[in-house]
């Protein structure tokens, strides 16, 4: 993936979800509009956390190359660079792939 010249403001995250899976477990061979958007994918960048009442920033559980899963309708879909990219708030971020 190219640089991303973007930084994500307060808990927004920006994902790059995987490719979707063109082949089932069973061997059936799946055209483009069959495929199920992937809800798993490659952080490339966080933002700096969010503004707690103290005035200071809460600290992110996710870093920039983690694997996650995410909900599926969760964030917003934007094109950068000719590239699919999810903005998600960390909220939206169901699981941490270990």
């Amino acid at each position: 993936m190219s640089k991303i010249n973007l930084r994500p403001l307060d808990d927004r995250v920006i994902v790059k979800p995987a490719d979707a899976e063109a082949v089932t477990s069973g061997g059936i061979v799946l055209p483009g509009s069959a495929q199920e958007k992937p809800q798993r994918g490659t952080v490339v960048a966080v933002g700096p956390g969010r503004l707690l009442d103290s005035g200071n920033r809460g600290e992110l559980s996710v870093a920039v190359g983690d694997t996650v899963i995410y909900g599926k309708y969760g964030g917003s879909e934007v094109e950068v660079n000719g590239e699919e990219i999810k903005i998600l708030r960390e909220s939206d971020i169901l699981a941490k792939v270990l």
